[in-house]
């Protein structure tokens, strides 16, 4: 997908949009309409396509009882206010990553992705079976708004270097698109770290404000065209092992909705949870053919060098969020070790003794 054709820069609504855009939702006859705000360029690989889906899932099982309106990146708020748009009313949903909150509650980066911390299928475990929802529900009720996992982009890639790593004094003074707490794991490294939405960062690249930045994988990378600027591309990230996004409501209007079109929402972003992953387990490993095959890149991996001090600036700010005085970062953190433990054992014992045996014997 070329990087002009979904990326769009917020422009300046003329008035009767604006009114039209801004108006409260409508209901007639029953119907609904609510507006959701998303901080994904329009028609984003596997991210933005997924969130308009799920949109048009809702809008179609209910029948059009609830009609769900997606504004993308800019079209309503920029792309990280679009949680603060919901909670100040003036979107009912929004969807985007837990971890882009954090300035919020530290806790809330437990529900996107943790340095060394849980795969996608892990996550899963805990959120829905070992009480991580009830926590992220907690955390959320203090704003007045509800989380759903709403999309898998599974093991991300490690991000897009100007230069190649040799090993931890490398990254010292680097400039680094890249947020949550692997940001601050990077820090800890050395790195001078930024968060910016997906549709800013290759002009950042380009003009050399970043050195480097790391979004998902192949499958937006490509679309974004960091290629162009950077050749040097690291796999797996540590930092980001099994990254969801979320999709937040509005709590009051979500509760005042029929118990059938409440649980459409839930049951809808449980199965784009799942079908965001297969979309990119699909076209992950195509686009990544494609970045080296027709654009030369150079796919390595990161010296163990930084590997290894990457874990330990993880256990260490782990850690501290475990003794944190914030009860509910607390809790989450002790929640999330403890879930972690157990279902480390499954994916090490099982699903990775599998690979191992598959890559070692299997030909086909």
């Amino acid at each position: 997908m070329d990087r002009r054709s979904f990326i769009r820069t917020a422009g300046t609504l003329g008035a009767a949009a604006a009114a039209s855009t801004l108006a409260a939702p409508a209901i007639a006859q029953g119907n609904i309409t609510w507006r959701m705000v998303t901080t994904w360029p329009k028609n984003f690989p596997g991210l933005g396509v997924g969130a308009q889906r799920l949109a048009d899932r809702i809008t179609a099982a209910s029948g059009g009882r609830l009609t769900v309106q997606v504004f993308s990146a800019g079209e309503m708020v920029p792309p990280l206010q679009s949680l603060d748009a919901v909670i100040d009313g003036t979107a009912e949903m929004s969807h985007g990553a837990a971890y882009y909150w954090q300035n919020k509650s530290q806790a809330l980066s437990f529900f996107t992705g943790v340095p060394y911390g849980m795969t996608s299928r892990e996550l899963t475990a805990w959120v829905r079976y070992m009480g991580g929802q009830e926590i992220w529900d907690e955390i959320y009720d203090q704003f007045g708004v509800q989380g759903f996992l709403s999309g898998d982009t599974g093991t991300q890639a490690g991000g897009w270097f100007r230069n190649e790593l040799t090993g931890v004094d490398s990254v010292k003074g680097l400039r680094f698109r890249t947020p949550g707490l692997g940001g601050r794991v990077w820090e800890k490294l050395g790195a001078t770290v930024t968060n910016m939405a997906a549709g800013e960062i290759f002009q950042a690249l380009q003009s050399g404000t970043l050195d480097a930045a790391e979004f998902v994988g192949p499958y937006n990378d490509l679309a974004l065209g960091f290629y162009q600027v950077a050749k040097n591309y690291y796999f797996p990230s540590f930092v980001e092992p099994g990254l969801a996004t979320e999709l937040v409501v509005d709590k009051k209007k979500y509760q005042e909705l029929p118990s059938d079109l409440q649980a459409l929402i839930k049951d809808i972003s449980q199965a784009e949870y799942d079908q965001v992953a297969s979309d990119f387990y699909a076209n992950d490993p195509r686009a990544l053919k494609t970045l080296i095959n027709d654009h030369g890149v150079n796919v390595l991996q990161f010296p163990e060098e930084i590997l290894k001090a990457g874990a330990e600036a993880a256990q260490e700010i782990i850690g501290g969020l475990r003794d944190s005085s914030d009860p509910l970062v607390k809790k989450t953190t002790e929640s999330f070790i403890e879930a972690l433990n157990i279902v480390r054992t499954r994916s090490r014992d099982t699903d990775g003794a599998f690979v191992q045996a598959r890559e070692k014997y299997f030909t086909i």
